[in-house]
């Protein structure tokens, strides 16, 4: 197999630094949030490309994001070089249709309309799958979890346990695809995101007053930070602030110490959230290659998350302030 080169991506590296003009900038959040109707602030998303809204409540804006998420993806992986790249992105959605298809199959319901169809398998192909125990098609650490999961959940009647099966494997299949993407960058941000994902485990163990036993089940392998460290600072009588100490999630593991005394988890939420975003900010001194390609797309996705705070904020009658309180850094 010929090595994918950064130049490769020079196309594409264009395209996204011209696709990064249209994202919601600070101060296009600021004007939503300081609108003075919820169509007026939609209206300010006309800016960044999507399509004008005449009315706005919570289905509308879901299927708008989704759509808009639909696009993006499949316009990026027209051009993107290396596949395993995109799909870090993609397999959020196959395990998050994992857990509808599985749930669904032992209430005997039908959870089609949670589907989010932009995985790397079709939603569709999935649901047969599981039904017909016929899964040639499914990539295997997926399959695997899949199976797993389906027999944990029909011997136990536990969804959390299925469902902390299909975690452990998400993390391992993404981890498994920066590898072989042999992207830095790329291995940088799943490492990122799985130390972030323990440092919410160690908070919400803590919080809960469960010891190191429940803790090493919601644990995931491949961060900066071990597994075996985590457990022996924790079962030492350590905070996750002793183990980020050091590291670019230090202000995140201080609020997350504060966050498992019992304060606010708002705080430690956005930090986490910020820290993601201050390492993909690096892609910015990146002329070209996968690193801005990689930036975009998890911009995206936190731009998206932001419309949905602005907006179910709006919906729910929150003030301004109460949700500028919630919104992440912005990426530009």
């Amino acid at each position: 197999m010929t090595k994918i080169k950064d130049t490769d991506y020079l196309f594409l590296s264009a395209k996204v630094r011209t696709m990064e003009r249209n994202l919601l900038n600070r101060d296009r959040m600021e004007q939503m949030l300081e609108a003075h109707s919820d169509l007026d602030a939609v209206r300010v998303l006309s800016e960044c490309g999507y399509p004008e809204m005449t009315e706005v409540n919570v289905d509308i804006l879901n299927e708008i994001l989704s759509k808009e998420r639909d696009q993006i993806f499949k316009e990026i992986s027209n051009y993107m070089p290396d596949p395993a790249v995109m799909d870090v992105f993609k397999i959020k959605y196959d395990y998050h249709n994992a857990k509808v298809i599985l749930k669904a199959e032992a209430l005997g319901t039908d959870g089609n309309r949670l589907f989010m169809d932009i995985g790397r398998v079709p939603a569709a192909e999935m649901a047969d799958s599981v039904r017909s125990s016929e899964f040639y098609n499914m990539p295997p650490i997926l399959k695997k979890a899949v199976i797993e999961a389906r027999e944990v959940l029909g011997t136990t009647k536990d969804p959390r346990l299925a469902d902390s099966i299909l975690d452990q494997a998400y993390f391992e299949d993404m981890n498994a695809l920066a590898e072989e993407a042999g992207s830095e960058f790329l291995l940088g941000y799943v490492r990122t995101l799985i130390d972030i994902a323990n440092m919410r485990s160690i908070v919400r163990t803590s919080r809960m007053g469960k010891g190191t036993e429940f803790l090493e089940g919601v644990l995931f392998a491949g961060g900066d930070v071990g597994v075996r460290r985590i457990l022996s600072v924790v079962s030492a009588g350590g905070s996750v602030e002793d183990l980020y100490t050091t590291s670019t999630l230090k202000e995140a593991a201080e609020a997350g110490a504060a966050a498992a005394r019992g304060s606010s988890l708002t705080r430690f939420e956005k930090l986490c959230d910020d820290a993601l975003t201050a390492y993909i900010s690096k892609a910015k001194y990146v002329a070209f290659g996968e690193a801005p390609i990689i930036a975009f797309l998890a911009a995206k996705e936190n731009e998206l998350t932001a419309v949905r705070i602005i907006m179910t904020g709006r919906l729910a009658g929150l003030s301004a302030d109460t949700i500028r309180e919630r919104l992440r850094e912005s990426y530009v």
